[in-house]
């Protein structure tokens, strides 16, 4: 069946004029310039995007740690090997393969020469490095140990070079005098050294040659703190203080300078013999990290003990100016 418009006249066809397509490409074609020039990282060269980037990777670290990034992307850029080698690290870390994860770290430090970019890497491995020392977890340095009939603590640290705290610590340990015959413990077995230097106020401690983790310390005032090789000779918590008076400054005095914890050192080699130096603690935490001492290497307490947990005796120190 036919059915017939019910306009009498048929619609004229309307035509768009012809420059309106042209325009609309040249806007968009502007559009897609702006967003190439003005998008985040569009112009920057490789490493620079790679700067950038780099603080998503590599986020996972131990006991807890916040997921810092590795460097400040407006003032460095991260070598691209370095980058991989963190987002390895972080990854491992963050799958609790902690062995790994530190292995990553510190070949990482072995390339990174910006002292920001190292000094970055190693805030992320320390916790890494207490998490492994400072639980039965399994680590490279130490091996298993059933205690035997007439074990002590103490005996057993001397025997393997460590610390009966750092093996009731790692152990987790509530009564170091009630340990039993049968019962398996993990004995640290690496060995530490202290490099403190006199200029930058810092001391790094070394498990087996590499780094575990840095301080501040407050050092000599005027240049007093002896330099050379030194080994730690004496250990003693809650310390009396015996001023040059003679006088004893019992702990919990005052006037007891020396905080929490004292660990007496020696000269060794051909360092000149010195008397009454050591590392201590310190009820004035702003003195660390400045000359602040009378020669001998101040820390805030809760740092100091910390160290003095897994300092055995006999651990080299070597104070450079």
């Amino acid at each position: 069946m036919l059915v017939k418009s019910s306009t009498p006249y048929p619609q004229p066809r309307i035509r768009k004029p012809w420059w309106i397509p042209a325009v609309a490409a040249v806007l968009v074609a502007i559009l897609v310039g702006l967003a190439w020039i003005l998008w985040p990282g569009a112009s920057l060269p490789p490493s620079e995007m790679l700067s950038e980037a780099s603080p998503a990777e590599g986020d996972g670290v131990a006991s807890g740690a916040g997921t810092n990034a590795v460097v400040d992307a407006t003032t460095t850029n991260v070598p691209v090997h370095i980058a991989m080698l963190l987002d390895e690290a972080g990854q491992l870390a963050a799958a609790d393969k902690l062995v790994d994860a530190r292995l990553k770290y510190l070949e990482a430090l072995k390339h990174a020469t910006s002292p920001v970019v190292v000094r970055q890497i190693e805030q992320r491995v320390e916790p890494v490095n207490l998490t492994l020392l400072f639980t039965p977890r399994h680590m490279p340095e130490k091996v298993d140990y059933v205690i035997k009939r007439g074990d002590s603590l103490g005996g057993i640290a001397s025997r393997f070079g460590t610390t009966a705290e750092l093996l009731q610590k790692s152990n987790q340990i509530s009564n170091p005098h009630r340990i039993k015959v049968g019962d398996r413990l993990r004995v640290f077995t690496g060995k530490f050294e202290l490099v403190a230097s006199k200029s930058t106020h810092e001391m790094v401690v070394l498990m087996n040659g590499e780094f575990f983790k840095r301080f501040k310390v407050g050092t000599g005032l005027h240049g007093k703190t002896p330099v050379g090789t030194f080994v730690v000779s004496d250990k003693i918590p809650e310390p009396s203080w015996w001023p040059p008076d003679g006088r004893e400054v019992p702990f919990g005095h005052k006037d007891n300078i020396l905080g929490t914890r004292w660990m007496a050192v020696k000269a060794t080699g051909e360092t000149p013999d010195v008397r009454g130096y050591g590392i201590h603690g310190t009820w004035a935490p702003d003195s660390v990290g400045k000359a602040s001492s009378a020669g001998c290497l101040r820390m805030i307490n809760e740092q100091v003990e910390e160290l003095f947990t897994y300092l055995p005796l006999g651990t080299p120190l070597r104070i450079n100016e």
